[in-house]
């Protein structure tokens, strides 16, 4: 009798095969639990059979059994855990039973089944099966077949679309007697059983290649109204095939296959140190999948990827094993053996992306396997498992006790065979039923660690090995979804936060390759820099004992990461050893960290004076020197430090460690004392360093309009000039396409702010127009006709001329886009020579010659002439001085005014220009009726003697 029940949000029933009368029913018992007593009423039913008139209001308190008929005699079931659906295996297939609800009435809802799929599988004669999910597995006596079930069909066909390939084993169609009798198919010749032992070679396949096992799969939909969506393709991802030993003799039973099953672990709440996380809805993550030779089992993953995962090695013959997400117990006929597993492992990486990053960390599943404990049971024949408990069932019989066992081989070694052993008949067989408790994980977890202790001095993996099974069994305790008790989860999660705590003492202390896993699992532990550098004892305060790798680079790492934290002088002197001792070259590095903020400059100058570094390295030392210097108060020592090198060698040490001169303190951009320093005194080499940390991506764009806005103490709206000399140089440096557009609008933006408001810079422009205009490509010659646009009264204002001749320079050069720019033109007025200057070289650059020539004519007739004389060259814009010019000039002529003189002049230099282009009938064409003939007779006189246009 084989019973299953599955987990309580699922339904509630128990499955039986039972055999009576040389008969064999599959029964599902439900209701059980309502029953009152053992009297009780007790109603069968069959599956398919309507069962709202059977029952009545008393039907609540009263058990039901269902029967489940079958074509085939049921050989072995299976429930989802997940869903609640029931798997029977049969001979060469499997029928899948939905589970149901039946409504009785609104207070009352029956359980039942509903075939929905039976899975055809040809010459296979089930002996176990497995199911979870979506997932199946079989297993005969020397075969194992996973197969994942999706509903969505594949290409419209229901059956393995894979057939068996030329070189994939062939199986030979099963007789009434071959399946009964046989797990495997026989060879085609008909050879003697006591001459040859004829037997297939072992096979493994993993994945898609699972389909070359020769096994047919035939899906055959059979529901009627179920909601779900039934498989109709199913896919094998594992197939394995071992052979039976013959190098001996030995009993069939010694090969066989046994303890078939699928293991899930559920997507829960994440592990934390805060304890804070809600559990997400319960969602498969994880399978794995176990089953079991005598001697040795196999664990395989079976979800993301199909791969062997864990081998076992029994020391003894193995009867019956059960796998948990923490062990697996094994029994043999005398002992109970528990061993680890790395379910829990493989189910956090699928679970959290950070594992293995310098964040978080999980012991590899590749760790070895290790025997935890081995208990001592007389005729030990079965075990399960329920929770924190092992059901063991036991037959204590005559040949089980080890002492008759053992007269019993001595006797039967001699070579009398006469001789007997005979039982007393008081010994008679006896069945026993034990509920063993498990050890409490923390409780485990607490024994684990204080044998730990007897490693702590000596520099070996087993430390690491043993502390690496405890943490994995807290971790896998803490995935388990039914921890809902929050006493018992906190109590859970300090284990954990005390497991990564340990296991970063191991990592950073000992010289192995993983020693960098100090830093994850000090990190999950929740430590901070300060905690982890008082716990470390090996390290003596004078340096003479050298830290080990696993210290240094989670030190390392630290002072670049956790800048929030500022250690104290002590410890900063105690990090300032530790790297004077071990890490020489790192030690500048280590001293530009903000959490090295309080340590004591002269015994960092004191560090610094005795390395002997030579290359690019001697430039970050000169320049930590120079830093400390400074904090000190000593500006000699500063200077001789920083004549050491070239400004373009300093520069390339700022490169190097960019933290000499920009820090981050809680999410803020902190200029060094070193900067600000250098702004009072070399504005123009810390320009060209923050460029070069810049265009070499040790800081970004917007980190470095941060720095200067915080450098010189300006506001976040307030540009200071410092600000745009940086964004001047970058010009000059020639950035990337796709930051120089940005640029533009940065610098046209403050450009006109300042003309508009009349606002002078806070510090003298580092860069003048011309060294702009030289320098750079992107600043254009200023277009002669501007300036007749510039007003006198703006010229005794040395930054207003500046202001605006950079802004002409940057409109007049080859890389601006002006249409882009108009809105930001508003605050120019055109009433001011400056705003007038911008607005003409706008419509001039977008060749709204027209339109620039009426402003002009306007405003600023002066500039008329040199501005058509400069603009209109070509061929296009060329008939504008007849068309346009001549007949406004006429215009403005007769009407007189204060610019009469001005437009006379125009007009001459018009009539001279026209007379020269056109020939003379066109000339007289666009000469004004109403002119007075003696003004235009020279320019007739000039076009007529011309020489005509070849």
């Amino acid at each position: 009798m084989e019973k299953l029940r599955p987990t309580d949000h699922t339904g509630d029933y128990l499955v039986t095969i039972e055999e009576k009368n040389k008969a064999t029913f599959l029964r599902a018992y439900v209701n059980w639990r309502s029953r009152t007593t053992e009297n009780s009423r007790v109603c069968i039913r069959m599956v398919g059979h309507r069962v709202e008139g059977c029952f009545r209001e008393a039907s609540k308190d009263q058990m039901s059994i269902i029967e489940i008929p079958l074509s085939e005699p049921p050989l072995c079931v299976s429930c989802c855990p997940v869903t609640g659906d029931l798997l029977v295996g049969c001979i060469n297939k499997l029928v899948l039973f939905s589970l149901k609800w039946q409504v009785i009435s609104e207070a009352f809802s029956m359980l039942d089944f509903e075939r929905s799929l039976v899975i055809h599988i040809e010459n296979i004669l089930p002996v176990e099966i497995s199911f979870c999910a979506a997932y199946i597995a079989v297993m005969t006596d020397l075969e194992v077949l996973i197969l994942r079930l999706e509903s969505a069909p594949k290409d419209g066909v229901n059956v393995d679309p894979s057939p068996p390939t030329k070189n994939s084993p062939s199986r030979q169609a099963p007789t009434e007697a071959g399946r009964k009798s046989r797990t495997y198919p026989a060879p085609a010749p008909q050879l003697e059983s006591e001459d040859f032992v004829i037997c297939q070679k072992p096979m493994e396949l993993l994945g898609e290649v699972s389909r070359q096992s020769g096994l047919s799969v035939t899906l055959e939909s059979t529901g009627l109204n179920d909601e779900r969506a039934s498989p109709s393709w199913a896919h094998p991802i594992l197939y394995r095939r071992f052979t039976p030993d013959v190098s001996s003799y030995v009993f069939p039973d010694d090969t066989k296959l046994h303890s078939l099953q699928l293991l899930p672990i559920y997507q829960t709440g994440a592990v934390t140190t805060d304890g804070k996380s809600s559990p997400q809805e319960k969602e498969l993550l994880s399978l794995f999948c176990f089953f079991s030779l005598p001697h040795i089992g196999y664990l395989y993953m079976a979800v993301k990827s199909v791969e062997l995962m864990s081998v076992y090695q029994y020391p003894e013959r193995s009867q019956q094993a059960v796998l948990t997400p923490q062990f697996l117990h094994v029994i043999t006929s005398n002992n109970l053996q528990c061993f680890t597993v790395r379910c829990s492992a493989a189910a956090a990486r699928d679970a959290d992306p950070y594992v293995d990053t310098t964040l978080k960390a999980c012991p590899p599943v590749s760790l070895d396997i290790c025997a935890l404990r081995m208990q001592l049971f007389i005729g030990l024949k079965a075990i399960c498992h329920f929770k924190n408990h092992v059901i063991l069932l036991t037959k204590a019989g005559a040949e089980d006790i080890p002492e008759r066992r053992k007269s019993s081989k001595r006797l039967l070694s001699r070579k009398d065979g006469s001789v007997n052993l005979k039982t007393p008949s008081a010994m008679e067989d006896g069945w026993n039923l034990y509920l063993v408790n498990t050890i409490s994980t923390v409780q485990l977890y607490k024994e684990m660690v204080d044998y730990s202790k007897a490693y702590k001095n000596v520099r070996t993996q087993s430390c690491i090995h043993l502390l690496s099974e405890a943490h994995l069994l807290v971790r896998a305790a803490l995935m388990d979804p039914c921890l809902t008790e929050p006493g018992e989860k906190e109590e859970l999660l300090e284990a954990f936060r005390e497991s990564c705590e340990h296991l970063g003492d191991c990592y950073s202390r000992l010289d192995t390759q993983c020693s960098h896993l100090a830093l994850p699992y000090y990190n999950m532990a929740g430590l901070s820099m300060t905690d982890v550098l008082t716990r470390i004892d090996s390290v003596v305060e004078d340096g003479s004992q050298k830290p080990e790798r696993g210290l240094l680079f989670y030190i390392n790492h630290s002072l670049y990461e956790n800048v929030d934290e500022e250690l104290s002088e002590e410890l900063a002197a105690k990090v300032s050893q530790i790297f004077s001792a071990a890490e020489p070259k790192q030690l500048p590095h280590a001293l530009c960290s903000p959490c090295m903020k309080n340590m004591d400059p002269l015994m960092a100058m004191n560090h610094l004076k005795k390395l002997n570094i030579s290359g690019s390295s001697s430039v970050l030392v000169t320049l930590t020197k120079a830093s400390m210097a400074l904090k000190m108060g000593d500006l000699d020592a500063y200077k001789r430090e920083m004549k050491c090198h070239t400004e373009m060698e300093l520069v390339c040490g700022f490169i190097l460690e960019p933290r000499l001169l920009i820090q981050q303190k809680k999410g803020q951009v902190v200029p060094t004392e070193l900067a600000a320093h250098l702004r009072e005194t070399q504005p123009e080499f810390l320009v060209a360093s923050i460029l070069g940390l810049l265009k070499n991506n040790k800081i970004g764009v917007e980190e470095a309009d941060t720095f200067f806005k915080v450098l010189c103490g300006k506001d976040e709206d307030v540009i200071p000039q410092l600000l745009v000399d940086f964004w001047e140089a970058q010009l000059v440096a020639s950035v990337p396409e796709i930051l120089l557009q940005e640029l533009f609008f940065k610098l046209l933006s403050q450009y006109i702010w300042r003309l508009s408001q009349r606002q002078p810079p806070d510090t003298k422009p580092l860069r003048s127009p011309e060294d702009l205009i030289n320098s750079c490509s992107h600043y254009g010659l200023i277009y002669p006709w501007l300036t007749f646009l510039t007003s006198s009264d703006s010229l005794h204002d040395q930054n207003y001329a500046e202001d605006l001749s950079k802004l002409q320079s940057l409109i007049c050069g080859p890389s601006f886009d002006v249409a882009s720019i108009l809105p930001f033109l508003e605050p120019l007025s055109e009433d001011t020579s400056a705003g007038l200057s911008i607005h003409v070289l706008c419509l001039t650059r977008m060749k709204e010659h027209e339109q620039a020539l009426n402003s002009l004519l306007d405003r600023c007739p002066e500039a008329v002439i040199p501005y058509a004389q400069h603009e209109l060259k070509e061929e296009g814009p060329r008939a504008l001085w007849w068309k346009k010019l001549l007949p406004d000039l006429c215009q403005r002529i007769k009407q007189g005014g204060e610019k009469y003189e001005v437009h006379l002049s125009s007009l001459k230099e018009t009539l001279a220009v026209v007379a020269t282009e056109l020939e003379l009938r066109d000339f007289l064409n666009v000469l004004p009726e109403d002119g007075t003939v003696a003004f235009f007779l020279p320019y007739l006189l000039y076009s007529s003697r011309k020489k005509p246009k070849t």
